[in-house]
């Protein structure tokens, strides 16, 4: 008897369905969501907006200055 076999891909299968779902609720819960009082987002997601941006523009003021050699080379 194999170890792969119909039984165990069966069991397999419905563990990894069962797992993407308690992870898909796990994320959603995670999530920064808005305030309902306030209306307005609160503070982790203003922060991991900033921080977003942020990396973005250091990504490209970098990507920039590397794009060839300096003229005076």
């Amino acid at each position: 008897m194999g170890i792969v076999n119909r039984r165990n891909a069966v069991l397999g299968w419905t563990v990894w369905q069962l797992g993407k779902r308690v992870a898909k609720r796990k994320a959603k819960g995670a999530v920064p969501t808005v305030d309902p009082e306030t209306k307005r987002p609160n503070k982790p997601a203003v922060i991991a907006a900033l921080a977003t941006i942020g990396g973005l523009l250091m990504f490209w003021r970098k990507k920039g200055s590397d794009e060839g050699p300096s003229p005076r080379g």
